[in-house]
């Protein structure tokens, strides 16, 4: 009986180590001299008029009101689809199993992911309204680099 409660707790510790270590390989592959916002619209294959938008709207804040820090790579915007099994662990990374919109904020290497799934698909079809948050929560990104 305990030696069956020592093999469980010593596979569950392993476990835990193991997956430890992965966490920290993936930091250490990012750049330290790395501080720039990617900007991330996950999809699936089919898309309602509202995830169009959210591209769409995406796209048009970018080239509008940032397209100087997009010529700099200082934002980046990526359309990922969540179907394609090229784009499987950026999915995974993000936790995007379908529409979601994020910001990946990089700064001195490190990671902070900020979630704008909800934000979008409240204004997504509000051009102006869409537009105009989502220039605040970019600027607010941009002024922590």
């Amino acid at each position: 009986m305990k030696i069956i409660k020592f093999s469980t707790v010593l596979s569950i510790t392993f476990l835990l180590t193991a997956c430890n270590g992965q966490t920290k390989k993936e930091d250490q592959n990012i750049d330290k001299s790395i501080s720039k916002i990617e900007v991330l619209d996950f999809h699936s294959t089919h898309r309602c008029m509202t995830c169009k938008a959210i591209e769409a709207n995406t796209k048009y804040t970018l080239d509008t009101y940032f397209s100087n820090e997009l010529k700099d790579n200082k934002v980046t915007f990526q359309v990922i689809n969540v179907d394609d099994k090229a784009n499987k662990k950026v999915a995974e990374k993000f936790e995007a199993a379908g529409t979601a919109l994020m910001l990946n904020v990089i700064k001195d290497g490190k990671e902070q992911h900020i979630d704008l799934t909800d934000f979008a698909f409240m204004n997504g079809t509000d051009k102006a309204a869409f537009s105009e948050g989502l220039q605040t929560k970019i600027n607010t990104a941009l002024n922590t680099l």
